[in-house]
């Protein structure tokens, strides 16, 4: 049997009984979409497939960097870090092509835990989509650094002066990916045989930097796909001596990484694309206008789920490729929002305002719950924008925080948030955001040293 081929929880002990594996590896994804898991022995997971096991829920109450948020309910010293819940999902079983035989499966948090699990609250959202008729596609694109380090050497560098994979700017270069070609089958093996096929991968605008461009499927197995990817990729490079980066910005020199999201709605009775009009300007039909509205008035409200760390606010900055504004267009990468014409089956919306350093199941159910939203009330959207966007004015209304903190304060304030996604998760992850603010205070930077320290 393939990996991919288990569907139930009887697949899943057959196909390790067929590998003869004594462990297997399991994985959830945290708050801020980083990967956390252990082997776990063959008995255990078989008793675990059915009742699901428990994982100390420290993990939905931490930070990346393991320190404990001390202004959350759902856990805390308060509670004593108990263990919660988790359900295994054996339609998830991959190989690990790195690990001879091994599979990786996933798991997600149940009952209380699934009030802030991120994969958790994507699957209430498509389900609202389904309950509105709605089958929900998306495609995830990611931009990401590769650097000539290791873990060991960024950190005796303090991160400066690193080495990039390549020198200077240099974007669509054949000649990098026929240098390189060795390390770019790596990558194209590996999405292939993980299940996260990638349709484009070439050299990006800056020195080092890819951008993949992963296969649209259903929104929760896109979600799956962008996540794994991210983990993996970052696998793949250290297995090669290398160190791939997401931060949506690294460099002051360059320009920041993207986590575009393309979405789009077909009808659940098989009636076809519900965005695709071709009687309509730019075969928008009323359904993707709305949608549209809704992804466009609710950005600032959802900023900080799209934009969830510091580093994020240094790349939405004007003429770097990413919006300052809540704005759209029709095939114009200066607005947030690209509305691309085609046909019935490629008609979308690309969601630009991603960076890469998002949650792949917190930036999809930000972008797919405001475009229902706005279905669900009928709006529409303002003027389409024509031209650069970042030289025109546009509503106040539409303006983007810029800063985590008042990011985060919007999404507090925003009762369409708590509809969407529960009062829970609304007061969990804008804590989670005010923590890292409040940490990011606690540094004094490079800046600050070189502007007051002799002067002032």
């Amino acid at each position: 049997m393939k990996a991919r081929d288990v569907k139930t929880n009887e697949d899943a002990i057959l196909i390790i009984n067929e590998r003869n594996l004594t462990h297997v590896k399991v994985g959830i994804f945290d708050i801020d979409g980083v990967m956390r898991g252990k082997y776990m022995s063959k008995e255990k997971f078989i008793s675990s497939l059915k009742s699901g096991f428990a994982f100390c829920d420290v993990v939905l109450g931490w930070d990346s960097k393991d320190q404990p948020y001390d202004n959350v309910s759902f856990t805390g010293w308060h509670t004593g870090y108990p263990d919660a819940p988790v359900r295994i999902i054996p339609e998830s079983c991959r190989d690990i092509p790195f690990e001879d035989n091994m599979l990786l499966f996933m798991g997600e948090f149940t009952q209380k835990g699934a009030e802030i699990c991120p994969r958790s609250l994507l699957k209430r959202v498509i389900k609202r989509s389904e309950e509105m008729g709605f089958d929900a596609f998306a495609a995830l694109e990611y931009e990401f650094f590769m650097f000539e380090e290791t873990p060991e050497s960024v950190r005796e560098k303090g991160f400066k002066n690193l080495k990039p994979l390549t020198p200077d700017w240099f974007g669509y270069s054949v000649l990098r990916n026929t240098v390189h070609a060795d390390l770019y089958k790596q990558i194209l093996d590996m999405s292939e045989k993980m299940d996260f096929p990638i349709e484009g991968l070439h050299t990006e605008t800056g020195p080092g930097v890819l951008e993949a461009a992963i296969a649209v499927d259903g929104a929760e197995s896109a979600a799956d796909k962008g996540a794994l990817f991210k983990t993996f990729m970052k696998v793949l490079a250290q297995r090669n001596g290398l160190m791939a980066t997401f931060m949506a910005k690294w460099s002051t020199d360059c320009p920041g990484q993207s986590g575009h999201i393309h979405v789009s709605l077909r009808h659940r009775d098989g009636s076809g694309s519900a965005f695709y009009d071709p009687n309509k300007q730019h075969c928008m039909s009323k359904i993707q206008r709305h949608f549209l509205a809704g992804q466009q008035r609710l950005m600032p409200e959802f900023l900080c789920m799209i934009a969830p760390t510091i580093n994020s606010y240094t790349r939405l900055i004007p003429g770097f490729w990413a919006p300052t504004d809540a704005t759209w267009g029709v095939e114009n990468r200066t607005t947030a929002l690209r509305v691309i014409p085609g046909s019935e089956k490629s008609q979308r919306v690309e969601y630009r305002l991603g960076s890469a350093d998002g949650n792949p199941y917190l930036t999809l159910s930000a972008a797919l719950a405001s475009g229902l939203y706005g279905i669900m009330n009928e709006w529409e959207p303002e003027a389409q924008v024509k031209g650069n966007s970042y030289d025109q004015e546009h509503p106040a209304y539409l303006k983007l925080a810029t800063t985590l903190w008042d990011a985060a304060q919007r999404l507090k304030a925003s009762k369409a948030a708590r509809e969407l996604f529960g009062d829970a998760f609304v007061d969990h992850f804008a804590a989670s955001r005010e923590w890292e603010e409040r940490e990011y205070r606690k540094h004094v930077s490079d800046w600050e040293m070189d502007r007051y320290f002799e002067i002032i």
